[in-house]
């Protein structure tokens, strides 16, 4: 009589995380929110980063959602039905997590002008010219507090590549500012 032992070995996969990155526009509703949130919950997802504004009588938020792929196209799924019965705009990007960094200095950047055209297409031209990365960004347009001239305002989190000389870079934007009379704030982000 032969005896045959059969070993199997399995070696467990474990899944790399994937991102989804998403976009959402729709009309001012106080279920978008919540029920994204469920949705991410119930798929067993985190939420990396989220933002979410009112603009106008739109409502509009951005998310960076990490899990392993089956979470992912789980909530992907719940997100269509939301979609659906919401009457939303969704656009979403999938990536497989990356630990690849800009690397470099964050500052913070503050500007503050009366409106001109192009003001801003200027500034993020200048910024890319440098080579200084743009992580995150926000910009309004209003009337001044005392007589109603149109004031462009924008703050940036920017990354400045190690390879450039600070104290350089700094002098040339504010310069840069000057000409175009923007006051601008530019520092080091503190921890």
């Amino acid at each position: 009589m032969l005896n045959f032992e059969v070993l199997f070995h399995y070696t467990a996969q474990i899944d790399p995380l994937m991102q989804l990155a998403i976009t959402i526009l729709g009309s001012c509703s106080k279920n978008i929110i919540s029920d994204i949130l469920l949705a991410i919950s119930d798929c067993k997802c985190v939420i990396v980063e989220m933002s979410s504004s009112q603009l106008g009588q739109a409502t509009a938020a951005y998310l960076l959602v990490e899990g392993n792929w089956n979470h992912i196209a789980k909530f992907e799924n719940s997100l269509e039905i939301i979609q659906k019965s919401l009457k939303l705009q969704v656009q979403t990007l999938r990536h497989e997590k990356s630990e690849k960094t800009v690397e470099g200095m964050p500052y913070s950047l503050e500007i503050i002008a009366l409106d001109q055209d192009n003001i801003i297409q200027t500034v993020v031209a200048f910024l890319c010219a440098n080579e200084i990365t743009i992580q995150e960004f926000s910009a309004s347009r209003y009337p001044a507090a005392y007589n109603q001239s149109m004031v462009f305002s924008a703050k940036f989190i920017v990354i400045i590549p190690k390879e450039s000389p600070l104290l350089s870079v700094r002098e040339q934007f504010l310069d840069f500012c000057d000409q175009l009379n923007i006051d601008a704030i530019l520092e080091p982000i503190k921890r």
